[in-house]
């Protein structure tokens, strides 16, 4: 029983320097950076063109909390988005002011597939 406390109580003190900061986001290597705009889910304009997101899509926040499209229609986001092999929008990640700052980030498939990215660092290089 000591023993489980003592664990408990490490476990809480290893924990409180990283309660409260901010966690940088990972974004995989195939999300393009646009603009969207939730029309008439699961309408969208994404880049100012029309789009659809896809049965499950998945939307965070700057916060990174899951949220529901209908309670974000008509403002304009900057996003990191994914799309799935028929082309629908799968994932997208709105941006905060430090996630937009990261640049260059690719915009199109082939910025996607000529520049190189760092995972760990998060960043695109191009070539």
């Amino acid at each position: 029983m000591t023993r489980c406390v003592a664990v408990g109580l490490l476990a809480a003190a290893l924990a409180l320097p990283a309660f409260g900061q901010a966690v940088q986001r990972k974004f995989p290597a195939n999300a393009l950076r646009g603009e969207l705009q939730i029309t008439q889910p699961p309408e969208v304009l994404l880049n100012g063109r029309a789009a659809t997101l896809a049965p499950g899509a998945r939307i965070r926040g700057d916060n990174n909390m899951i949220q529901l499209s209908g309670s974000l229609t008509g403002p304009k986001y900057v996003v990191n988005y994914t799309r799935d092999g028929l082309g629908m929008v799968k994932d997208v990640w709105i941006l905060t002011a430090e996630e937009r700052a990261m640049k260059p980030w690719p915009v199109n498939d082939q910025q996607l597939a000529t520049w190189f990215f760092n995972p760990d660092a998060q960043t695109w290089t191009k070539p």
